[in-house]
């Protein structure tokens, strides 16, 4: 089984209608698809992976003082070679920081802020449109999911760039790269690396390879979509493997409601099914999330209409 790769620019031609299933089909089947020839320019996307890839090579030093080396070397020093070692369950093989708008930026090298910048631009309007298609196919008026994470406009979404790197693992046995969990928000963007594999979905109880395609945008639904579409689209559990050669670079952008933004069910005028999750107050579920992102959902989904 592969995830599948559409080409977005098929929207604007006579392929629309099967590209809006294909789109359908990613969502409600798979909860993450490729885009292809999305309109980001390749240029673009090759000064993101230089800034990215030279800002980390500068950070390689502090990553070998983390507190995920340090368990691990203790580990191996308890454990060494046992078929047995105990793994690290609590915490991810990962190096990361977060770009906002609002927040300090790394200062080198000197390119880094003014290409990512552009970047997120081009990320932000990428997202809207994904939304506008999920609204198309989901029978709800143009802007709605936009709309439900602005609280009608009264407030801002929240638009942020996770920028990680797995760097090589001498024990793969032992820890993962990131552990799997479902995105809490809304619509979800990753650049991921071409070259260097690890992203894997989990698909009718097996785990599924996200294969590397040069300069797609892999879009996966988060658990706010799978509450607007009344389960319709489902959030997906994913994770990222450790390797032992190779620097996999990834950059996740999630476009998310504001936490003052209120979530509950959509419909359409065809639609006179039973509202299957409760509304809430996005900070809410974020409240609840935090402590158990890496645990099942649905217990999420119970507590915030407990709120």
């Amino acid at each position: 089984m592969a995830i599948p790769v559409i080409d977005f620019s098929k929207l604007e031609g006579k392929e629309r209608d099967e590209t809006l299933a294909r789109i359908a089909n990613g969502c409600q089947e798979w909860g993450f698809f490729q885009l292809v020839n999305h309109g980001i320019p390749v240029e673009l996307l090759e000064r993101v992976k230089k800034v990215c890839s030279e800002c980390y090579r500068l950070r390689a030093e502090g990553f070998k003082a983390s507190k995920p080396v340090q368990m691990l070397n203790k580990l191996v020093e308890e454990e060494g070679d046992a078929s047995d070692a105990e793994r690290l369950d609590n915490v991810d093989w990962e190096d990361v920081f977060l770009l906002q708008d609002d927040n300090e930026w790394p200062a080198n090298p000197p390119e880094f802020r003014e290409t990512m910048k552009e970047y997120r631009e081009e990320l932000r309007k990428l997202a809207e449109k994904v939304m506008e298609v999920m609204d198309e196919n989901l029978g709800f008026e143009k802007g709605s999911i936009r709309n439900s994470f602005s609280g009608n406009g009264e407030h801002q979404p929240f638009f942020g760039t996770k920028v990680s790197h797995y760097p090589p693992c001498p024990r793969l046995d032992m820890v993962n790269g990131l552990r799997a969990h479902t995105d809490a928000g809304g619509v979800i963007l990753l650049f991921q690396d071409d070259q260097v594999g690890g992203l894997q979905i989990l698909k009718d109880g097996q785990w599924i390879d996200v294969q590397p395609v040069a300069n797609a945008i892999v879009i996966n639904t988060g658990d706010q979509i799978e509450v607007l579409s009344n389960g319709r689209y489902k959030s997906v559990w994913h994770r990222v493997l450790t390797t032992s050669d190779g620097n996999r670079r990834s950059i996740a952008s999630f476009y998310n409601p504001s936490l003052k933004a209120t979530i509950a069910p959509g419909t359409n005028k065809d639609d006179s099914a039973t509202a299957l999750y409760p509304e809430y107050v996005f900070g809410d579920y974020m409240d609840v999330y935090v402590k158990q992102k890496f645990l099942a959902k649905e217990p999420r989904f119970a507590a915030v209409r407990a709120v």
